[in-house]
């Protein structure tokens, strides 16, 4: 018969639970369908920043028998820890998630155009990509996140001119705050300053681009462990409550995988 999720944990990390009687506990607990022992939460790691602490936070005074361990990565190293089993549950987009993951939707995020605060653009109530064709661009240049930026040119026949490439979301309001180019990016944060305290602002794109949505990624399970519920509930009320860092609006529950 498939193994239940608790099941799998006691195969998975023998070793550990042999050396660890509290960590035996824990997972025992998790059998028993409480909601306490240890959660490996992923999350991607160009919104981890403004969603992670608060809502982690909250989860832990929630829930204080729970000992949770983050991640911050990108969407390939993330769906790659989520097969090897590393993490329980992942925080990210859903941007070529696998047939044997499992969605839970949370928020919508359309796209947006970073610029600096003095841009001829800036303020514009919605920027095409036509507009943008001849504009720098700071490409956030990370796995499948580089990939959906650039169709919103290409489903266009527009090459766009890419002046600069970083793997850092934080380096990239930066550097569009002191006028390398322009920025997308889909979670804003809620203010307007780059890190060294230069000003941009945010200006939809307006196109063809589908906004993405953020949620929790998971393996597909016939079981889910009590506390893996938890926080993905937990994310839920979290998203409807805060109305979550400026994005979109929030999804009707409805797991995908």
């Amino acid at each position: 018969p498939p193994l239940t999720a608790g099941g799998r944990v006691f195969l998975r990390e023998p070793a550990r639970l042999l050396n660890d009687a509290d960590a035996l506990h824990d997972v025992a607990g998790d059998i028993a369908e409480k909601v306490r022992g240890p959660l490996a939460v992923g999350c991607l790691l160009t919104f981890a920043q403004i969603v992670l602490p608060a809502l982690r936070m909250k989860f832990e005074r929630a829930y204080p028998d729970v000992r949770v361990r983050q991640f911050e990565r990108n969407q390939g190293q993330l769906l790659e820890m989520l097969q090897r089993g590393e993490i329980d549950l992942a925080l990210t987009y859903d941007l070529e998630l696998s047939q044997d993951m499992t969605f839970e939707p949370l928020i919508l995020v359309p796209a947006y155009v970073m610029l600096p605060a003095g841009h001829r653009f800036a303020g514009k109530a919605s920027i095409t990509t036509e507009e943008l064709a001849d504009e720098p661009m700071v490409l956030l240049d990370l796995p499948f996140s580089r990939e959906y930026f650039l169709s919103a040119f290409h489903q266009r026949g527009i090459r766009p001119n890419i002046a600069e490439r970083t793997g850092d979301i934080a380096v990239m309001r930066t550097m569009v705050a002191n006028g390398f180019g322009y920025g997308i990016a889909n979670m804003r944060p809620l203010n307007t300053l780059a890190p060294d305290g230069k000003p941009f602002v945010f200006v939809p794109l307006d196109g063809d681009l589908r906004p993405l949505t953020m949620g929790v990624a998971l393996p597909n399970s016939e079981h889910r462990t009590q506390t893996v519920q938890a926080f993905i509930d937990h994310c839920r009320h979290f998203v409807v409550e805060q109305g979550v860092f400026g994005a979109g609006r929030a999804v009707e529950h409805q797991s995908i995988g």
